[in-house]
């Protein structure tokens, strides 16, 4: 990575190895923020007897859980109730495979999910949730919706950064690789974002909608990649920054020494 200095000299084993580390440091935290996207468990809960809790409503639940027309108090109720799992793009419930009214209850579970549309991601949430005429609650609806766009500007600057890394090396310059960084730490402030206002969000939700007695919620692993991401983009940022500036200034020195 990046062989040479601005001027074609050999680059020092120190910058090189600093750009291998931020590269890798680089992968992995994008490896982890498109897989905390992609998946399903930022926050999940967890309820004592969800096979029990489904059949005494039989399919109820899951036909208002899949309902076009579900409004946040009816699929986080579903939540509280069946095992439930969100994520930035889905949420899920846990409920026995076959369950009628007339059936006892099944130990055999399986989980289903739904989308959230476009709309919902940018739908307004209420001071009272499920209650249309409460007023709009200003703070849970832009942390919701920063929280849908956030990882995805983050990507963008690490993908971006990576552009110009590669066109970079192929120009055997490092000095970009400042630009790179600076990449890499905006990125790094999304990603930061992201779980802070996640984390405002589910606060605030759990304010208005508390927990059962017998519903236990806590950060899942989705949540957990998100969060090491995060510092991963710091690192990368400082290693592409402190290389570049570095080798320039050693390399105008010797410049310099040359000259005189």
């Amino acid at each position: 990575v990046f062989p040479y200095s601005s001027k074609g000299a050999v680059m020092d084993n120190r910058f090189a190895t600093a750009l291998v580390i931020a590269c890798v440091l680089s992968l992995i935290s994008t490896i982890y923020m498109a897989a905390s996207i992609g998946t399903d468990f930022w926050y999940e809960y967890h309820t004592l007897s969800p096979a029990e809790n489904v059949s005494e409503a039989g399919r109820t639940i899951w036909e208002e859980f899949v309902s076009e027309e579900a409004d946040e108090k009816t699929y986080t109720d579903a939540l509280f109730r069946c095992n439930g799992t969100v994520g930035l793009w889905r949420r899920c419930i846990t409920v026995p495979k076959n369950s009628h009214w007339y059936s006892p209850p099944e130990t055999d579970m399986t989980t289903n999910c739904i989308s959230f549309s476009l709309s919902d991601q940018f739908m307004e949430k209420y001071v009272e949730p499920g209650n249309h005429n409460s007023g709009t609650d200003l703070n849970r609806t832009y942390l919701w919706r920063l929280q849908f766009l956030l990882p995805f500007v983050s990507l963008g600057l690490m993908c971006f950064g990576a552009l110009i890394g590669l066109c970079a090396c192929a120009c055997r310059s490092l000095y970009p690789a400042i630009a790179t960084g600076v990449l890499h730490f905006l990125a790094g402030l999304c990603t930061l974002g992201l779980v802070g206002c996640y984390v405002a969000g589910i606060e605030l939700l759990h304010k208005k909608l508390p927990l059962p007695d017998d519903v236990r919620g806590e950060f899942g692993w989705s949540f957990c990649l998100a969060c090491v991401s995060a510092p991963l983009q710091f690192m990368a940022a400082a290693l592409f920054i402190w290389a570049a500036r570095t080798n320039r200034k050693e390399f105008t020195l010797l410049k310099a020494y040359r000259v005189a």
